[in-house]
C-alpha cells in the first residue's frame, strides 16, 4: 500500500515516518517540494506517484498570525485541501486530512463530538473549517477528517519545549488557567492514523450518505494550559530535564491578550475514532511522559 503524506518536517509529519509500519511504501513531501496551495503541483505530484491514501499534515497554523495574514492562511487551508481532495478524486485516491479544535467556538461544557455545531472564533480556524467543507463536497464519503488540539512532540516548536526553555531561564511564570482541553501527542496521533490506513485498505466503509467522516482525536483527560504547565514541570524535573522548581500561577487569558480568540473549552469526544480505529486514548499525563523521556534521551 503506497501513502502519501504533506507536511513532511511538522510534528506529525515527522511521527508518521518514524512509526511508519514495515508494509506501507511511504512517499513524503514538505512544503518546499510540494505547495498544496499549488493545485498544478499538487496534480502533477499526486499522478507521478498514485498513493492509496493521501494524509494531509500540512497546514497553515499560526494562529495569531492569521488574523493578519488572512489570505495565505486560506490558501493552504481551504485552497490547499480543495486541491488534494480533487487530486485525490481525479486518481480515486482516499484522503485522511487533520483538522483542529479551533473550528468549535469553546462555549460547550460537554466534550465536542464529530457533529456539533462549529463555530470558529477566528481566522485560522475559520480556514481550517472551510478546508473541511471543500473537502466534504469534492470526496465525501472518500474522506475522513480527523481534528485534534494541542500537539506537541520532540519536533520542531510547541508548548512543551516552550515550557521546559521558559522554566530554565525565569524565576516564575504565569500561565493561562481558564482555557481548557486535551494535551495530544503527536506519536499517539500518528499511531492512530495508521491503526485508520489499516482499517481502511482492509474495509470499505459503507458510508451510504457520501458524507466525509469527521473524527477526534487527542489523549485522555483535560487540562487547563496551567495544569499542562505544572506537570511538564514536575515530570521534567524527574527526568533530569530541569534542575530546580520555579512557581507557576494560573492567570486568566483575559490578562494575556493575543491577536486571535481562542476557545476557552475545547475537549474532544474520541469515543467514535476509538471504535473505529481500534485504538485506545492514552491519559495526557502518561503520554507527556513518554515524549519527556525520549527528550531526554536524544539530549
Amino acid at each position: 500500500m503506497k501513502i502519501l503524506v504533506t507536511g513532511k518536517n511538522g510534528q506529525l509529519g515527522s511521527e508518521l515516518q518514524k512509526t511508519c509500519p514495515s508494509n506501507v511504501e511511504l512517499i513524503c513531501f514538505g512544503s518546499k517540494e510540494l505547495d498544496i496551495s499549488n493545485a498544478e503541483q499538487v496534480n502533477e505530484l499526486l499522478i507521478t506517484h498514485s498513493p492509496d491514501i493521501v494524509i494531509n499534515a500540512a497546514a497553515y497554523t499560526a494562529v495569531d498570525k492569521a488574523e493578519t495574514d488572512t489570505d495565505t492562511a486560506y490558501a493552504v487551508n481551504e485552497q490547499g485541501a480543495a486541491n488534494l481532495a480533487n487530486a485525490c478524486k481525479n486518481i480515486d485516491a482516499k484522503l485522511i486530512h487533520i483538522s483542529t479544535d479551533f473550528v468549535f467556538d469553546g462555549t460547550s461544557t460537554m466534550p465536542y463530538t464529530a457533529s456539533d455545531a462549529t463555530n470558529p472564533l477566528g481566522v485560522y480556524g475559520a480556514s481550517k473549517l472551510a478546508g473541511e467543507q471543500a473537502i466534504n463536497e469534492i470526496l465525501g464519503s472518500q474522506a475522513t477528517i480527523v481534528r485534534t488540539a494541542w500537539v506537541y512532540s520532540v519536533f520542531g516548536n510547541n508548548f512543551v519545549k516552550t515550557m521546559l526553555r521558559l522554566m530554565a531561564e525565569k524565576e516564575q511564570l504565569g500561565i493561562v488557567g481558564d482555557q481548557v482541553g486535551t494535551p495530544t501527542w503527536a506519536a499517539g496521533l500518528a499511531n492512530m492514523l495508521w491503526a485508520l490506513v489499516a482499517k481502511a485498505s482492509s474495509e470499505q466503509v459503507l458510508n451510504t450518505e457520501n458524507t466525509a467522516t469527521i473524527l477526534n482525536w487527542t489523549d485522555a483527560g483535560v487540562a487547563s494550559w496551567y495544569d499542562f504547565a505544572v506537570a511538564i514541570q514536575e515530570l521534567a524535573i524527574e527526568q533530569g530535564l530541569l534542575t530546580k522548581s520555579i512557581p507557576i500561577s494560573a492567570i486568566p487569558a483575559a490578562s494575556y491578550p493575543t491577536p486571535a480568540k481562542r476557545p476557552a473549552f475545547s475537549v474532544l469526544n474520541k469515543a467514535q475514532t476509538e471504535e473505529i480505529s481500534g485504538v485506545k486514548t492514552v491519559h495526557w499525563r502518561t503520554q507527556l511522559k513518554e515524549m519527556l523521556t525520549e527528550l531526554k534521551l536524544n539530549q
